[in-house]
């Protein structure tokens, strides 16, 4: 098992920060630095910038969000940022959600499966400099009756083949991106609950052919290193509230959705009452402690080795830290007892 960093979103008075924690990861032998954007800061730019900045590790958006950038768009990104890196770029996308995708982008989100089955077909299609031809349900290319012509790509990416991510929740988003992507890209992942992602997952590997052998299983965990695991939940009550309770609107939150199918229904209402009435302390604290323990790396070293052995176990391939802290000193301690529970483990 591989380890990861995620370094969430930019612009948030760590950028200096970021770039040290990129830099270590690197030193340490971290396969991938995956970057992230929302409606603030762009992932592009920021994975372009870390790459000039690091040597060996592997750049990845977490995510590029469909709505924001044509299927075209993202190929010529793509093959850009892996050519500027040396072949070392990883595209991940997703959909996004309704209130980002319609109030941020004014992209209406209908069809999500069928939108994505589209965009990924366009993308692999103008990354292996064929010339653009499509016709679908969202994008026909060349426009027709008009001066347009099938063109092709003229960036020669390091790689034939860039992998392909899909950050996905849902089951019928999971069981696509089995079908159609190299990789997955998980959140609020418990070893405890992996058949509930990793089933559809599978089923979407079969109807290509494939098993999940070669198909990367990689997940974002928050990690908080320290003997207080109190301390720790405590520590990540915020962000899971956030998620659980206002990633979305009441009606469509993907992942207040997937904590109640996790058996949290009674919980996961809690939290997004009292978030969407902006008592966000109060949401913090009706967070189950055990949701977020089975969904982090808490403790110290012999128990993150232990929980990293299970996230290994449920087969995932390369798990991604989201170190805990808001000094650096914080974020390269999580960082090191990362590396040192994985020899531990002997998953190195």
């Amino acid at each position: 098992m591989r380890l990861g960093i995620n370094l969430g979103y930019w612009g948030l008075g760590m950028d200096a920060d970021n770039i040290a924690v990129a830099q270590e990861a690197d030193r340490l032998g971290y396969a991938v630095c995956w970057a992230a954007e929302a409606y603030g800061s762009d992932a592009a730019t920021v994975l372009s910038y870390v790459a000039a900045k690091t040597e060996r590790i592997d750049v990845g958006s977490a995510i590029f969000q469909i709505p924001a950038r044509t299927p075209a768009m993202t190929a010529m990104t793509a093959a850009t940022l892996d050519t500027l890196s040396g072949g070392r770029f990883r595209l991940g996308l997703g959909v996004s959600g309704p209130q980002v995708s319609e109030g941020w982008y004014g992209v209406k989100f209908d069809k999500p499966l069928a939108r994505t089955r589209e965009y990924v077909e366009i993308v692999r299609k103008a990354m292996s400099r064929e010339r653009l031809v499509h016709d679908g349900a969202h994008w026909t290319l060349p426009l027709p009756g008009g001066p347009g012509k099938p063109i092709k790509l003229t960036v020669h990416p390091v790689r034939e083949r860039i992998p392909l991510y899909i950050a996905a929740i849902g089951p019928k988003n999971l069981e696509l991106t089995g079908e159609i992507a190299d990789g997955w890209l998980g959140i609020f992942f418990s070893p405890e609950h992996a058949a509930m992602s990793l089933d559809p997952l599978t089923a979407g590997r079969a109807k290509a052919g494939e098993t999940l052998e070669g198909f990367d299983l990689c997940p974002t965990v928050n990690l908080a290193v320290g003997e207080d695991i109190k301390a720790g939940v405590d520590a990540l009550r915020s962000y899971a509230a956030l998620y659980i309770g206002g990633m979305g609107s009441k009606e469509k939150n993907f992942y207040h959705q997937l904590t109640r199918r996790m058996g949290y229904e009674q919980a996961a209402d809690e939290v997004q009452e009292r978030y969407l009435a902006r008592d966000y302390a109060g949401a913090a604290a009706a967070v189950p402690h055990d949701l977020i323990d089975a969904t982090s790396l808490i403790g110290d070293t012999a128990r993150i080795a232990d929980r990293m052995q299970a996230y290994a176990d449920a087969g995932v391939t390369t798990l991604t830290l989201a170190p805990a802290g808001f000094t650096l000193d914080e974020r390269i301690l999580a960082l090191r007892t990362g590396v040192e529970a994985l020899e531990r483990a002997g998953l190195a």
